[in-house]
């Protein structure tokens, strides 16, 4: 899920009729860049390339609301990169709603919502709250702390269940015989949550490593 990025010379070639080529442009450089630190599968290599590593940084792995972030983190008692992870997956730090309804940076379903509504005693909540950053990433992180308190801190099942649903989850875990015996690769049959939970937990590391100051790790 890495985007695209940059190159240029001096003197500009001339084009077959005669005329100045147009001149490469800086995004094409970056975008070039960043499509050669991708397609060699090297997310870590953003670090430590200046001001460039900055901007393909920017482009392959966002932070936003980071205050925001690094406050609900403290309150619940998780690890913020992991909600940057979960939010990264979820909507690349895009407002956005899905056609099943889900909302905002972390995509809370209207149902995920009011639970979370009433197990908080959020009264004055409404669902158009989930469009606002502030109340998005509360309700989300709470929701993780949730599922995290239910799976023994397990953040592989915590993850599952923030993508395929508590009951799913809780059903592949008794037939997995217990979380001792959990393997995601063999017990989750969802594609899409296998992908979702290898994502998420591998992009928790890289916001570890890229944005730790900014994260307040």
């Amino acid at each position: 899920m890495l985007q695209s990025a940059t190159t240029r010379d001096r003197r500009r070639p001339r084009a077959a009729t005669g005329r100045p080529a147009p001149r490469v442009r800086h995004g094409r450089i970056v975008a070039v860049v960043v499509a050669a630190i991708v397609g060699a599968g090297v997310a870590s290599a953003i670090t430590g390339l200046g001001p460039l590593g900055d901007a393909v940084r920017e482009l392959t792995l966002p932070l936003r609301y980071e205050d925001i972030i690094r406050q609900q983190a403290e309150q619940k008692g998780i690890d913020p990169a992991l909600i940057a992870a979960v939010i990264y997956e979820e909507s690349k730090f895009r407002d956005q709603t899905s056609h099943a309804g889900a909302r905002g940076l972390m995509q809370i379903t209207p149902a995920t919502a009011a639970f979370i509504a009433r197990d908080s005693g959020g009264t004055r909540f409404t669902q158009a709250d989930l469009a606002t950053p502030q109340v998005n990433i509360s309700y989300g992180a709470y929701y993780l702390r949730y599922l995290l308190r239910r799976y023994e801190n397990n953040e592989m099942l915590a993850v599952a269940a923030y993508n395929a649903g508590e009951t799913n989850v809780s059903g592949w875990v008794q037939r997995a015989g217990g979380e001792g015996g959990f393997d995601a690769s063999e017990h989750i049959p969802f594609a899409e949550t296998r992908a979702y939970v290898d994502n998420v937990l591998e992009r928790k590391q890289e916001y570890r490593k890229n944005y730790a100051d900014e994260l307040g790790l």
